[in-house]
C-alpha cells in the first residue's frame, strides 16, 4: 500500500480538465452563454477563477467597521430617544440626517439652532461616538450647529471622529443647483473649523446620487473619485496644504445585494485613491471610506425581504473595507423606520461582526481569485470613466453638459428592460410576490415639504438633476392599483387560468403563470383542468374574471389551444394569454384571440400593465 497523502494519488486539477468536464456536462451548449455573465460595466464574471497573488492596498483600520444608524425623525425627543435606542443597542456611530438632503426622504432633523440640535443630542456622549452629517445643501449649516453644540458643551472638536459630509457636488448631482462659489465655501468651513481643533474629514465624495439614478459600480466609481478630486483641488486653491486637503476628504459608496461587486467595488476605491495620492506626491494612507445600503433595492411590498438585501449588502461593505455602515432599516420605503425595524437592521450588523466575525480579517478577499480579478477590472474601467470626466472639464463641467447624465441615462435603460423582462429577479416584486401579507408598521410622521437649498454662494449653476428611483417602483404601481381596486369593488383583478389537460402536464405553466400575474397584482382563479374548450369557456365565463390564460405544455396547445382560445373569446374574456412562447402556432393563436405571451425573458412589465386594465 502506497504511503502518500490522498491528493497525491490523483492528477493535478488544472483548468484544461476542468474545461474538458464542463464541455462534457453542457455537450454542444454554449459555454459563454450558459456561464459566463456580465456586469453593467461588460466586464466578464467567470464560473471559476484560479488563486491570484493578493495586491496591497491600504484597508481600514484594524478591528470590526462601525454600525452607523441614521437620526432621521423630524421631532427632538423622539430622535433622542430612537438614537440612545441604537447607542445602547450596539451602535457605535450616528449619522445625523436633516431635512431638505435628498437621502432624508422627506423627514430628517429639523434642527434650526445649536440648542435644538443639542437636544435631540442629549445625553449622546459624543466623544464616544463617530458622527457623521447628511445635510444636502444645508451642509454649512448643519455643520455649524454641531460645532455649537460641542462649544455648549465644552467639548473640543479635535477629540471627536466626525464627518461634517460637506457634499456641493452630489447635491448639484442630485438638486441640479450649485453655488459656483462653493469651493471657497468648502475651503472658508475648514479654516473656520480648523481654528476651532477640528481634526476630521469636510468634504464627503458621495455615490447614492449617481447609484439611484441607475450607474453601474464603475461610474459611481468614477463619479465619486472625480469628485473628491474636485475637492482637493478646491481645498488646494484655498490655501490649505495637499496633505491637510487629502486628510479632509472621505467618500461614501453604495452597497447592495450583489456581495461579489460590493466588496470588488470598496476595494477598488481605496486603489483609486491610492494613485490619486501619488499622483499628488503623499505617501498613501487608508481613506474614510463609508457605506450606505442601497436604496434602489429597497421593496415596499414584501419588505421582509429587506432585511436579507440590507444584512447581505452590510456584510459586503464590511468585508470590502468599510470603515462605516448605515444600512437602510427594512421599511424604510414605506415611511419613517420605528424602534423596532431600527432595531432588526442594527442588531444584523452586531451579528455579522460578533458572531459571523466577518471583521477578523483585514481584507478577506485578497488573493482569491475572483474578488483580485474584479477588483482590478473595476479599477481600471473606473479610472477610464474618472479621465473620461476629467476630460470633460471635471465633475461640475461633466454634469452641467449633460454628459455623465447621459452615459447613466444609458445604463438605466438598460436595467429597466432587465427588471421588466425579470433578467433581473426583484424578490417580493416580480418574483414570489406573495398578495396576501399583512402590512408592517411605520412611525406615524407625515412627510416633510422642503424645497432642496442650493449649496454655496455666488452664481448659481444649473444642470439636468438626477432622479432617485428604486428598481421595484413599475411593479409596486401595479400592486397600487391592484390595492386600490379590492378595496373598492372587495376583489383583486383577477385572471382565469384555463389549465389544459391533467395536473401533471400544466402544473408547472399554471404556476408560473399564477406567480407572474401576482407580479401585477392580479390574482389567479381556477386550479381545474380541462380536455373539452366549451368546458374551458363555460369555467370562465362563471369565474367572474375578465382575463383568461391558457396554460399547459405545448404538446397540448397544438392540438387544443386555437380552439380553447376562440371559446374563451366567444365567452368574453377581454384577454387572452398563453403561458408558453408561441413557437410555430403564433398566427393561428392571435387569429384566435391570443393577446400576449408569457415567458421567461419576455417584457413581463408591459403584460401586466395590458392585464391590469382590462382584469378592472
Amino acid at each position: 500500500m502506497e504511503d502518500r497523502p490522498l491528493a497525491d494519488l490523483f492528477p493535478p486539477a488544472t483548468r484544461e480538465r476542468w474545461i474538458g468536464l464542463v464541455e462534457g456536462v453542457l455537450k454542444g451548449g454554449d459555454f459563454e452563454k450558459r456561464l459566463v455573465s456580465k456586469t453593467a460595466d461588460g466586464i466578464r464574471i467567470e464560473p471559476l477563477y484560479e488563486p491570484a497573488a493578493p495586491v496591497a492596498q491600504p484597508m481600514r483600520a484594524p478591528g470590526p467597521w462601525r454600525i452607523a444608524q441614521r437620526v432621521d425623525h423630524p421631532e427632538t425627543e423622539p430622535a433622542r430617544a430612537l438614537a440612545l435606542a441604537d447607542l445602547e443597542g450596539g451602535a457605535d456611530a450616528l449619522t445625523l440626517v436633516f431635512s431638505g438632503a435628498p437621502s432624508a426622504r422627506g423627514y430628517g432633523l429639523t434642527a434650526a439652532t445649536a440648542a435644538d440640535l443639542d437636544a435631540a443630542l442629549s445625553s449622546v456622549m459624543l466623544p464616544l461616538i463617530a458622527i457623521r452629517l447628511d445635510a444636502g445643501g444645508r451642509g454649512v449649516e448643519a455643520a455649524t450647529l454641531l460645532k455649537g453644540v460641542t462649544e455648549r458643551r465644552g467639548e473640543a472638536l479635535g477629540g471627536l471622529d466626525l464627518d461634517l459630509g460637506l457634499d456641493p457636488i452630489g447635491t448639484f448631482a442630485g438638486t441640479g443647483r450649485l453655488g459656483a462659489d462653493f469651493g471657497k465655501d468648502l475651503s472658508d468651513t475648514l479654516t473656520a473649523f480648523d481654528a476651532a481643533g477640528f481634526a476630521g474629514r469636510a468634504c464627503l465624495a458621495d455615490g447614492r446620487p449617481y447609484h439611484e439614478a441607475g450607474a453601474s459600480e464603475a461610474v459611481e466609481l468614477a463619479a465619486s473619485l472625480a469628485t473628491a478630486v474636485a475637492y482637493l483641488r478646491a481645498l488646494e486653491a484655498g490655501g490649505h496644504d495637499i496633505a491637510r486637503a487629502r486628510d479632509a476628504v472621505a467618500v461614501l459608496l453604495v452597497a447592495d445585494a450583489d456581495e461579489f461587486l460590493t466588496i470588488a467595488k470598496f476595494r477598488a476605491m481605496r486603489r483609486l485613491w491610492a494613485r490619486v495620492e501619488a499622483a499628488c506626491g503623499l505617501e498613501p494612507k487608508p481613506l474614510r471610506l463609508h457605506a450606505e445600503t442601497a436604496w434602489r433595492m429597497m421593496n415596499r411590498n414584501d419588505p421582509f425581504v429587506n432585511i436579507l438585501r440590507t444584512s447581505m449588502a452590510a456584510g459586503s461593505a464590511g468585508l470590502g473595507g468599510a470603515d462605516s455602515v448605515t444600512a437602510l432599516p427594512y421599511t424604510a420605503a414605506l415611511g419613517l423606520a420605528d424602534a423596532f425595524a431600527r432595531r432588526v437592521v442594527r442588531n444584523s450588523q452586531i451579528v455579522l461582526i460578533e458572531e459571523s466575525n466577518l471583521a477578523r480579517v483585514a481584507d478577506p478577499a485578497a488573493g482569491a481569485g475572483s474578488f483580485e480579478t474584479l477588483t482590478d477590472e473595476l479599477t481600471r474601467a473606473a479610472w477610464s470613466g474618472f479621465q473620461a470626466i476629467e476630460a470633460e472639464g471635471g465633475i461640475v463641467a461633466s454634469l452641467r453638459a449633460g454628459a455623465l447624465q447621459a452615459r447613466i441615462a444609458m445604463m438605466r435603460e438598460t436595467r429597466e428592460r432587465n427588471v421588466a423582462t425579470r433578467r433581473e429577479a426583484l424578490t417580493g416584486a416580480s418574483e414570489f410576490p406573495f398578495l396576501a401579507e399583512k402590512p408592517v408598521t411605520t412611525l406615524d410622521v407625515a412627510p416633510l415639504r422642503n424645497e432642496p437649498v442650493t449649496f454655496g454662494s455666488g452664481e448659481t449653476l444649473t444642470c439636468d438633476p438626477l432622479s432617485s428611483r428604486r428598481l421595484a417602483e413599475p411593479y409596486e404601481a401595479l400592486r397600487d392599483a391592484s390595492d386600490a381596486h379590492l378595496a373598492a369593488s372587495g376583489k383583486r383583478p383577477q385572471v382565469f387560468l384555463a389549465n389544459l389537460g391533467t395536473v401533471a402536464v400544466f402544473n408547472a405553466r399554471s404556476t408560473f403563470a399564477a406567480n407572474a400575474f401576482a407580479a401585477g397584482g392580479i390574482e389567479a382563479v381556477n386550479e381545474d383542468g380541462f380536455d373539452a374548450a366549451d368546458a374551458v369557456a363555460q369555467a370562465f365565463a362563471t369565474s367572474g374574471a375578465r382575463v383568461a390564460c391558457l396554460c399547459s405544455s405545448d404538446a397540448v396547445y397544438a392540438t387544443r389551444a386555437v380552439a380553447a382560445a376562440r371559446a374563451l373569446a366567444a365567452a368574453g374574456a377581454a384577454r387572452i394569454y398563453l403561458a408558453g412562447k408561441p413557437g410555430d402556432l403564433g398566427d393561428a393563436l392571435t387569429q384566435a384571440g391570443i393577446h400576449g405571451f408569457l415567458f421567461a425573458g419576455g417584457d413581463l412589465l408591459a403584460l401586466l400593465t395590458d392585464a391590469q386594465d382590462a382584469a378592472r
